[in-house]
């Protein structure tokens, strides 16, 4: 009576029960429906309905089941058309009254869902460390190249600490997309309106809106700072009226399309020959283009700085609509 009724619980779960003799040869088999044992028959071994692969392994362990006596647990890939499906095998001897080995007794548990769901976290586990790289990659660039430029410790704290707000508000806009990327209205909003006197109506934002990868998104980000910094510290935004024309555009050079950013500053202090340009300059000119494997231009221009960025296809997309 107990073991019918232990039996009927096994019926409502996926567990799937068997029992082999010493040929490993099926004995009888419980609930086996939809697992890797749905066409095994008694008498038929793990060769007659398995694929080969799966067929060794399991015969290779029974086996050693039978040899050592001891019990084993393992995890059965089989191939299911285009798919693979995983067990949970767990086997052990049977014995008689007497104690002598007479086969094998087991289960059988699905656990496909359970192992794609292992691979999707090493899958994410694995981005998380490559671009968690990434950022350290650019954070010492950066460190460095500010600190080549500053004159003194409280002016390379003020820059650098400037430069790591930028990427981590950056960073925050592609996390909130599950890193899809930043869209580049968003990111202009973000980088430059905080240094703006009067916001956004100093700024002039148009073109095409579009997804930066993470990576673009970062640089151009950081590219958007050191240009509204200077622009807030010597440039159109360090007076009232001064403005700030961005302009994004897609153009097609022999037979490469691309976004091409442009920066331009108006209505603000003329701009000195003698003006010190290591605000950004290697960060703009090099930093930025060569990370995104495109090119840049810094122009001092009397009537403001300008600047433009060319980002290649393979580093945005387009915003739906």
């Amino acid at each position: 009576m107990v073991a019918y009724k232990a039996l009927k619980a096994v019926a409502n779960t996926e567990m799937t029960l068997f029992a082999q003799d010493l040929e490993l040869r099926y004995l009888w088999l419980f609930n086996a429906k939809g697992s890797w044992l749905a066409d095994a028959r008694n008498g038929d071994c793990d060769h007659d309905f398995l694929p080969a692969p799966a067929a060794e392994k399991a015969r290779a362990i029974k086996a050693e089941t039978l040899k050592t006596g001891a019990p084993v647990r393992f995890e059965l890939p089989v191939a299911s058309g285009d798919t693979m499906r995983w067990f949970d095998v767990r086997v052990d001897v049977d014995r008689d009254d007497d104690g002598t080995v007479i086969g094998l007794i087991g289960t059988s548990v699905e656990i496909t869902d359970q192992k794609r769901r292992e691979d999707t976290l090493k899958t994410l586990l694995r981005e998380v460390s490559h671009r968690s790289k990434n950022l350290l990659a650019i954070i010492q660039s950066l460190a460095s190249q500010t600190a080549r430029h500053s004159v003194t410790v409280p002016e390379f704290l003020v820059r650098f600490r400037g430069r790591i707000q930028s990427l981590a508000s950056s960073q925050d806009i592609v996390t909130d997309t599950d890193w899809r990327g930043a869209d580049l209205f968003s990111l202009v909003t973000l980088q430059v309106e905080r240094y703006a006197p009067d916001g956004m109506d100093q700024i002039r934002f148009e073109g095409v809106d579009v997804y930066l990868t993470p990576t673009a998104a970062l640089h151009v980000g950081l590219a958007l700072h050191e240009l509204a910094v200077n622009a807030a510290s010597y440039g159109a935004l360090s007076v009232p009226g001064g403005r700030v024309e961005i302009v994004s555009r897609l153009e097609t050079r022999e037979g490469q399309t691309s976004l091409v950013l442009r920066w331009r500053e108006s209505d603000g202090p003329r701009v000195r020959v003698d003006y010190d340009p290591r605000f950004g300059t290697s960060t703009l000119e090099r930093i930025v283009p060569n990370s995104v494997g495109g090119e840049a231009a810094l122009e001092y221009q009397p009537d403001g700085i300008r600047y433009w960025l060319r980002v290649p296809r393979n580093q945005f997309e387009l915003v739906d609509g």
